[in-house]
């Protein structure tokens, strides 16, 4: 048993709806203490047994240190548009060896860049923090990939991940890609295989890879469409786009893809979504979302949820 502190899981949208997947799976192990913090009062029905809501001041690091006294790993859900300059993560980083933490989990859920056109900004804090403590706090890069969970919209597959639209749309049987980018590579793997593999890494006795690669399964965007074709039982209507039109942010098409997550506010929904979709298209291409396999290597008696099983079960029967 160990104590765990969990920051940013608290609120709505990504990552907090990834970070409840995890807690859920942290909570059924019996095995851990869980602290939640959050800047924000615990609401009357937070109670969940097994985690402890802790008020916390982000921009603090003497107060953070104080809170993570005796805590084991740390995992960051910090949301990177309310953390631009990773301010809070190098807060918590600072903290954490203040504390005398063992292990840090940064806020990197899926890839290891964000990627909208003419930036790419790393996600990783410790890549942009001259003399990050590497040597005296250990951490991982927890790197899913795309969630499967994602092209079962609108219908939901997990508890907690929010559905959104993709420009793989399998609901509408078409789909938006690169032009001569049938061949590009994701990685997909489900939250809840996420969810069980930090679960298994906090229990892990070795060595946390710095880059946690977890591979569900590897696919090109050609393969995917293929495997759609074949669950939904008809062809898809595919729309090519071109990538110096995805940069330039010129690019059309006769749909889009709509992300109306709780983190977007309604007005902005559209232009954010027009931002997001050409993101993924040009993050794809770059390799971005074809992730390596340590976790894959370091747990090999986990079986992960392959694609065509796990979306063949959620439109089994949809029309």
């Amino acid at each position: 048993m160990v104590k765990i502190a969990i920051v940013g899981g608290s609120g709505s949208g990504l990552p907090t709806d990834v970070a409840q997947e995890i807690i859920d799976v942290l909570v059924a192990t019996k095995k851990h203490e869980i602290l939640l913090l959050s800047r924000k009062d615990a609401p009357a029905s937070s109670a969940t047994q097994g985690v402890t809501w802790i008020k916390a001041n982000y921009e603090d690091p003497k107060q953070l240190a104080q809170i993570l006294q005796g805590v084991h790993t740390v995992l960051s859900f910090i949301a990177t548009q309310e953390d631009p300059a990773s301010t809070v993560q190098k807060n918590l980083i600072d903290a954490a060896v203040q504390a005398d933490v063992k292990r840090f989990a940064p806020s990197e859920w899926a890839t290891w860049v964000v990627f909208i056109p003419d930036v790419i900004q790393t996600t990783d804090p410790f890549k942009i923090w001259p003399g990050a403590p590497e040597l005296v706090l250990e951490y991982t890069l927890f790197q899913p990939g795309l969630f499967l969970n994602y092209l079962t919209g609108p219908y939901k597959s997990s508890k907690h991940v929010h559905v959104l639209e993709s420009p793989f749309d399998f609901n509408g049987r078409r789909a938006l890609l690169l032009d001569g980018g049938d061949d590009n590579r994701i990685t997909l793997t489900t939250v809840q295989d996420l969810a069980n593999v930090v679960a298994k890494a906090i229990d892990f006795e070795g060595e946390w890879p710095v880059i946690g690669g977890i591979r569900g399964a590897d696919i090109s965007t050609g393969q995917l469409i293929a495997l759609g074709e074949k669950i939904r039982g008809a062809p898809f209507e595919i729309e090519r786009l071109k990538a110096d039109e995805l940069d330039s942010g010129t690019w059309n098409s006769s749909w889009m893809p709509r992300l109306d997550h709780p983190s977007i506010p309604l007005e902005q929904v559209d232009m954010f979504s027009r931002i997001i979709v050409a993101g993924l298209l040009l993050a794809i291409s770059a390799k971005a979302y074809s992730s390596s396999d340590e976790w894959n290597q370091l747990l090999p008696d986990y079986k992960f949820t392959q694609p065509e099983d796990f979306l063949s079960e959620a439109w089994r029967g949809k029309p």
